[in-house]
């Protein structure tokens, strides 16, 4: 790196805070965005984490570095960093890169605010608002609350808390001593963020009833009828039941018409207005003065467990903006449209086989190196077979040729899962993937 003045502080320059801040702006569109989003570039460069570790320099030192130095670190940093916007990036639930919502990131970051009172995020929570009004219609809801979650994790531990204390309001004030024992239900599929949840809040990983599923990955509304009743007969009080509308691997819906029925005869939790702020609401008076001159209900933050909260909905009301509801409609129909174009691809090559037909965007399936091909009957088959995608997932993460995740479920060995989900995909994008797949895998 070069050698020169080091950069202690830039505090009150803003002539050169502009400068650093246009160069790294300049650095961000060239290496993370048209780089990162470029197929002829690697989806990431592998490093084992030791020499990592000596390439990024990670120690802090007592004195400060010259801004061409911070400037090479950024441009380390995002080299070294998987290029989760690129075309070939399939490993996630996420994937891709919205300009309008990159927009709207670098707008609240720059602006560093926290959306818990009108007075000091006016714009953010009336756009919250607005967003999750949009939101509620979209499922027919016209009226309810809601807030956005830092992810679908804290979201259902929202879920489980806002459930107890509408069973249980007294478990506020009074804590785990003001409830009997409570249980509540989801099926094996669930993700795992419910135990968390049920772990956090203090009622135990015991307390949360598996249901069973059927070979789809849905809830059988049956056997939940089944453990609602079991968990009557140990003494526990039935509260919640947790369905799913896609599930992480098998990205299966669960029938919430049949569960909600089963919901309103026991009367389990369905759903309850304006009760987030009685469920969190602690009304500290530093904060959420009942006095202000302007409408106190605007001051949001007290229907949240956190203080501070950053602003998400800039991303997604300027990319609805940019899109348009139709816009919107048309990514999603393109997405389930490469989706079945990915699955008809697969039906047609050999060493391929799909684990299920799909029902979403995520598409479950084996590949079949040419050793194994014609040798389902062979005892240690599937043993074998299992060991065929951390294989090949090891070879494209240290090729960076493309990233997909890998699982087992059940008694199937590990599969690949791909998530048709960026909005730049393509069917070449879709063939690249299974000729990578032959590719890496010819030999095995």
């Amino acid at each position: 790196m070069a050698d020169s003045k080091p950069l202690s502080s830039l505090d009150g320059d803003s002539v050169a805070t502009e400068a650093l801040l246009w160069d790294v702006f300049g650095i961000v569109v060239n290496e993370a965005i048209r780089k990162g989003t470029s197929t002829s570039e690697k989806v990431c460069e592998w490093k084992e984490p030791e020499e990592l570790k000596q390439l990024l320099d990670l120690e802090l030192r007592s004195q400060g570095e010259s801004q061409e130095q911070i400037l090479e670190r950024c441009r380390t940093v995002i080299r070294y960093s998987v290029k989760t916007c690129h075309p070939r990036f399939f490993n996630q639930l996420f994937s891709g890169l919205d300009p309008h919502s990159l927009a709207g990131r670098i707008i609240t970051e720059s602006l560093n605010t926290s959306t818990y009172t009108y007075e000091i995020a006016p714009v953010f929570v009336l756009m919250e608002e607005e967003v999750l009004k949009k939101l509620r219609a979209l499922v027919g809801w016209s009226s309810g609350d809601g807030v956005f979650c830092p992810g679908g994790s804290i979201s259902n531990m929202y879920a489980v808390n806002l459930a107890r204390y509408q069973r249980y309001p007294d478990c506020k004030q009074r804590g785990l001593r003001a409830l009997p024992p409570l249980a509540l239900f989801t099926s094996k599929e669930c993700h795992y963020s419910i135990k968390k949840a049920a772990a956090f809040l203090g009622l135990g990983t015991d307390s949360v009833r598996t249901v069973k599923a059927d070979e789809r990955g849905k809830m059988i509304p049956e056997d939940l009828e089944m453990q609602i009743s079991l968990a009557e007969a140990e003494g526990a009080v039935p509260f919640l039941v947790s369905a799913t509308c896609g599930t992480t691997v098998l990205g299966a819906f669960d029938p919430l018409e049949a569960i909600a029925d089963i919901c309103q005869r026991h009367g389990l939790w369905l759903h309850v207005d304006n009760l987030l702020k009685r469920c969190h609401g602690v009304q500290a008076s530093y904060l959420f003065q009942q006095d202000k001159f302007y409408d106190v209900s605007l001051d949001t933050g007290d229907k949240v467990v956190q203080c501070g909260r950053r602003v998400d909905c800039l991303k997604l009301w300027l990319m609805w903006k940019a899109q348009g509801g139709q816009g919107l409609e048309q990514r999603v129909d393109r997405s389930f449209a490469l989706a079945r174009y990915l699955v008809e691809e697969i039906k047609k090559r050999e060493g391929f086989e799909l684990v299920l037909e799909p029902e979403f965007v995520n598409v479950c399936f084996w590949f079949v190196p040419p050793s194994l091909r014609g040798k389902q009957e062979s005892p240690d088959y599937n043993e074998r077979l299992a060991q065929v995608a951390p294989v090949l997932k090891e070879r494209m993460v240290k090729e960076g040729s493309m990233m997909i995740g890998y699982q087992p479920h059940g008694t199937r060995g590990n599969f690949f899962r791909m998530i048709v989900a960026n909005p730049t995909l393509t069917q070449v994008d879709m063939d690249f993937l299974l000729d990578e797949l032959e590719r890496l895998g010819q030999d095995l």
